[in-house]
């Protein structure tokens, strides 16, 4: 009998999944329902109440079973592995487009289990009109499903797809109607207060705004009170009308005068009462480390342990133990290649078992720059990411934890690379993933497909060399070795990139996504960026410089993915310390974007900047927090307080103020994502899985949704922007975790976390620091240090980050301790008090390499 095709796959953000246009589904407004309702129903399904035996269906031949009673009782084997290795179908039902059907059955099963309920076509490209999880229990239950059909299928099949389960067990079906006429299916999404807040909280000194659905065309009143329901502020509401991105009319809560800090706000606005939140403590702490270590239960080549991870515990995947075919020695697809790579390690892409290399570049390099973020930023604290600081296993090794898990996927994509001697020798393969697509659930220990190379691309390549000269410079304190090993991969594989400039991705069309770039000027840039700020020699210099893309303005509509990576050079030439001549021109350009992305942001009444044509992508959420990385970095630059209440605004929109009233960060506010697609965190197919891990991100509204996963047709046609989104696992265009999608995340909550440590503020002092000679191995620097307050200080410390190929040789006037990235200034004078409008002036002689000494990014002050 045939088989159904699993979930289709997740294509790029930009790429249209072609065979899913064809389907169709929940449209409100699709068939003529009046007079649908006055023709008397009519079950296509044929001996749906087993009178007659099982005539007129089939099963796989693995399956045994007999009718008793009008109930069809089937045997199913343990064993299997996905859904679709054990079906019970009936073929030959016509559906005809625009018409309403309501799928009704009554079915049991001798254990708890999930099954696969499908209306489809019966061959390929298997176009699915219906898929539902039901899960079944001892006791008898009635499951009815509608849906509309939204192109012809002259013989639809109707389809019980029952495999994937390691114990025998049984299935029994009875009371089996499709009927037509059905009233067409509408989602009602709950989206709770009509008050919308950022559900997690605001910070005392930041900026406090809500978004109140409301048809009231003049302000009304609004009341904030505390936990103990006590009146701590009042005003009137700002009308804004209609908005169509979300498909309200509403105005806007700007409460940021509020003083009262604390957990258990509510915001009370025409009748309606908002979900709870804090104003100050440290939920983006929180947040930074779970988006961070949601990597590691996401690690491929290594057992989960469950006392890091707990709930998350799992066998090791793909390496080379039945069934698994294993990633230690796989092949070129086809025979391409007559080599085989170990390509253990790494992290899954998605909720899929694939690995791929444009994806995971753009990944490492994201959670990589959370921690030179810190290192450069005036706000930055690298402590927070510091060994310990994570829940990963590598503790105790002296390395920051956000190296080390960067560090996993870092030394996957090396492995990538095309070895000496062969063809296209130092470029990178594309991809690896499964021959073919697997079901839901399907742990990867289970995977049983053959694993495969994809032939190596350009923008592959170009990746690779990008996040491993990056690696590099991050690691060069803590494992000099690995360095040295990354920028020499980096090298060869930019040098294999210039040889091969065009080679694209080829797309198979299955067991992964293809991740397709014919534009590579962007990733030439980024990469060489990337090794001149680690190398600073003159070629990469030269090819920065060079680009098309240096001097043009890159901060579109979309902001950066993996396809468009033009804007991580920017931000990095911006902010890691180097001797580029126009470095000011990139700085000017990023805070011109910066400034950009803030004006789209404070016309829109969720602080959304994203999103203005009225187009959600793919992933939109990744979109929406990538621009607030842009808007961060325009702080750090400037430190204009704009940029900064920017970030902490637009996370509004993320943690619930929107028109679901949805936070897509699971475990954080009232109402949030849960049920993200993934093979693994598949708890709303198997009670025994677990939901995705706290702090993972949803990639959010997809206004093309409707033409993409089965369950985004049934519910989501017609939907209005912000509205084309459901917390289902088998939306999969809606409703993805990626490794991508949570960089952008843990980049956006670090930023804020360390915004609320520094509202403790800083000391009244100033810090200047001079290079005042240099030559070929080493500088001469000084460090002047004034008390711009009114009072002494005593105990000044000084910190800075040590700018990339220069280090302390001796000191002056001052204890300086280099540790990792970091020099610690401490006994200044001998540790004498700083006395108001005085200056203490302290020096250093340093080796650097052959490039010219320059300055750290900022030098901070802190007192006792």
């Amino acid at each position: 009998m045939p088989l159904s095709a699993p979930e289709r796959p997740p294509w790029s953000r930009r790429l249209a999944f072609a065979a899913a246009t064809a389907l169709a589904v929940g449209m409100a407004a699709a068939a003529p329902a009046a007079q649908a309702q006055e023709e008397e129903p009519t079950n296509l399904v044929t001996n749906g109440d087993f009178a007659d035996g099982t005539t007129a269906w089939w099963t796989t031949a693995n399956l045994t079973g007999a009718v008793a009673d009008g109930e069809w009782c089937i045997d199913v084997p343990g064993g299997t592995l996905n859904p679709w290795d054990a079906i019970v179908g009936q073929d030959g039902l016509p559906l005809v487009t625009g018409e309403s059907y309501e799928l009704q059955f009554t079915a049991r099963a001798s254990a708890d289990v999930s099954v696969r309920a499908l209306v489809q076509q019966p061959v390929d490209p298997w176009v699915t009109a219906l898929e539902e999880f039901p899960a079944l229990t001892a006791e008898p239950q009635s499951f009815s499903y509608a849906f509309t059909a939204g192109a012809d299928f002259p013989a639809a099949q109707l389809a019980f797809q029952i495999g994937r389960n390691d114990e025998p067990w049984q299935f029994c079906l009875s009371e089996v109607a499709l009927l037509t006429g059905a009233e067409p299916p509408v989602y009602e999404p709950d989206t709770g207060p009509r008050v919308r807040v950022n559900q997690v909280g605001y910070l005392p000194d930041g900026p406090k705004r809500a978004t109140l659905v409301t048809e009231a065309t003049d302000p009304v009143p609004w009341q904030l009170h505390d936990a103990a329901g006590t009146l701590v502020a009042d005003g009137e509401t700002a009308v804004h009308g209609d908005d169509a991105a979300s498909g309200e009319s509403v105005h806007v809560i700007d409460f940021s005068s509020a003083a009262a800090t604390g957990e258990g706000f509510t915001l009370t606005a025409d009748g309606e009462t908002s979900y709870p939140f804090a104003i100050g403590g440290d939920a983006y702490g929180a947040m930074a480390v779970d988006a961070l270590s949601f990597y590691y239960p996401q690690r491929s080549g290594i057992a989960i342990d469950d006392a890091i991870a707990p709930g998350y515990g799992r066998e090791a995947g793909h390496v080379d133990v039945a069934p698994n075919q294993g990633d230690g020695a796989v092949t070129c697809y086809g025979g391409a290649c007559d080599y085989a790579l170990d390509v253990t390690g790494g992290w899954y892409d998605a909720g899929d078992h694939g690995k791929y290399v444009v994806n995971g570049g753009i990944s490492a390099a994201q959670v990589m720059s959370v921690y030179e973020r810190a290192l450069h930023a005036p706000t930055g604290d690298a402590a927070r990411y510091a060994d310990g600081s994570l829940r990963l296993p590598e503790h105790g090794d002296g390395v920051p934890d956000v190296l080390d898990e960067a560090r996993w996927e870092v030394e996957f994509l090396m492995s990538m690379q095309v070895p000496a001697g062969e063809e296209l020798a130092g470029m990178a393969h594309h991809k690896i993933h499964d021959e073919n697509w697997t079901g839901l659930p399907l742990m990867p220990a289970d995977d049983p497909e053959a694993r495969f190379l994809e032939p190596p691309s350009t923008a592959a390549t170009l990746n690779l060399a990008a996040a491993a000269a990056q690696a590099s410079r991050l690691f060069e304190p803590y494992d000099a070795e690995f360095a040295a090993q990354a920028l020499e991969v980096a090298e060869t594989a930019f040098a294999a990139a210039l040889e091969h400039p065009e080679i694209y991705a080829v797309d198979r069309g299955a067991g992964g996504g293809p991740y397709g770039d014919d534009n590579v000027t962007d990733e030439f840039y980024w990469a060489a960026a990337e090794l001149f700020l680690t190398t600073g020699e003159q070629a990469y210099q030269d090819q920065v410089t060079g680009s098309e893309l240096h001097e043009g303005d890159v901060f579109g509509p979309g902001g950066f993915w993996w396809g468009e990576v033009a804007q991580l050079a920017k931000i990095d030439l911006a902010t890691v310390p180097n001797a580029l001549p126009d470095r000011d021109d990139v700085i000017a350009q990023v805070v011109a974007g910066a400034d950009a992305y803030l004006a789209q942001q404070d016309a829109n009444p969720w602080d959304l900047g994203y999103g203005a044509s009225g187009t959600f992508d793919w992933g939109s959420n990744s979109a929406v927090l990538n621009r607030l990385v842009v808007l961060g970095t325009g702080f750090d630059l400037t430190g204009d307080a704009k940029y900064r209440d920017g970030v902490l605004a637009g996370l509004d929109y993320i943690l619930g103020r929107n028109a679901l009233g949805n936070s897509y960060v699971t475990g954080y506010g009232s109402h949030y994502s849960q049920n993200q697609h993934s093979r693994w965190y598949a708890n709303q197919l198997d009670p025994s899985l677990p939901n995705p891990p706290v702090g993972t991100l949803s990639g959010g509204p997809n206004s093309a949704a409707s033409t993409w996963d089965p369950v985004a047709q049934r519910w989501l046609t017609g939907c209005v922007p912000q509205r084309c989104y459901i917390d289902d696992i088998g939306s999969w265009a809606t409703n993805e975790l990626t490794i991508n999608w949570n960089a952008s995340l843990a980049q956006v909550a670090a930023f804020a976390a360390e915004q609320e440590a520094a509202v403790q503020g800083t000391p009244s002092c100033s810090v200047e620091y001079l290079v005042n000679g240099q030559w070929p191995s080493g500088f001469n620097a000084q460090v002047a240090v004034t008390n711009t307050g009114d009072e002494p200080l005593e105990g000044v410390t000084l910190r800075w980050t040590m700018p990339t190929g220069q280090s302390i040789v001796h000191s002056w006037s001052a204890a300086l301790d280099q540790n990792g990235h970091t020099v610690t200034a401490t006994e200044l004078g001998g540790g004498y008090a700083l006395k108001p409008g005085r200056t203490f002036t302290f020096g250093f002689i340093g080796a650097k390499d052959a490039r010219a000494a320059v300055s750290p990014a900022t030098v901070t002050c802190t007192v006792g």
